[in-house]
């Protein structure tokens, strides 16, 4: 059953409880970042999200947020390549997803296959295992890069944006295995 967002919320409250540490301004601040988002982010682009909410929020306190969050086991780090670690949010909710991910311009694009929990299950069963977890990333170019040979969403500042089609810089779009699953929250 999926876990929706406020749950999750309580929840790590209750996890920085156990470790007898605060919910501060500014780690509110960061968990009403966290738990109000679909979309992967980095540390920098949560700093900046934070900040919006609340203007203290410092760059050490996301920093030592972030391994508390995953800890709790309701946030993944997700190493996609590169200088930096992205972090998902939907991973509690939905912990068996996978990833495209452009190396052109970085969209990272969640999807479910049932296909692939097929063979999952098939090739466990014939190994003689059980499945606890699965991670498939798969790494390509978005076909806007490959149709023009270069991606609207390329750009030095360039975060992470779930897409399937041509977008403007600083746009978000909708991923439309989130809003099934949002649908399904409801």
């Amino acid at each position: 059953m999926p876990l929706d967002r406020s749950t999750a919320k309580k929840n790590f409250a209750k996890f920085l409880q156990r470790r007898k540490l605060r919910v501060t301004g500014q780690r509110r601040a960061i968990i009403e970042e966290v738990f109000g988002t679909e979309e992967h982010f980095s540390a920098e682009q949560l700093l900046r999200w934070a900040r919006k909410r609340d203007k203290s929020v410092s760059r050490a306190t996301v920093y030592r947020t972030l391994p508390l969050l995953t800890a709790s086991g309701l946030v993944r780090e997700m190493d996609f390549g590169g200088d930096r670690k992205f972090y998902d949010p939907n991973y509690a909710d939905h912990p068996n997803h996978s990833h495209i991910i452009c190396q052109e311009c970085g969209a990272i694009v969640e999807f479910d296959s049932e296909r692939i929990k097929k063979l999952e299950g098939e090739l466990c069963r014939k190994l003689g295992f059980s499945v606890k977890a699965h991670r498939l990333q798969i790494t390509g170019n978005c076909q806007e890069f490959k149709r023009l040979g270069t991606c609207a969403r390329m750009n030095p500042m360039a975060e992470v944006w779930h897409a399937q089609k041509s977008v403007k810089p600083g746009e978000r779009v909708p991923n439309p295995v989130l809003e099934e699953r949002q649908r399904r929250r409801r």
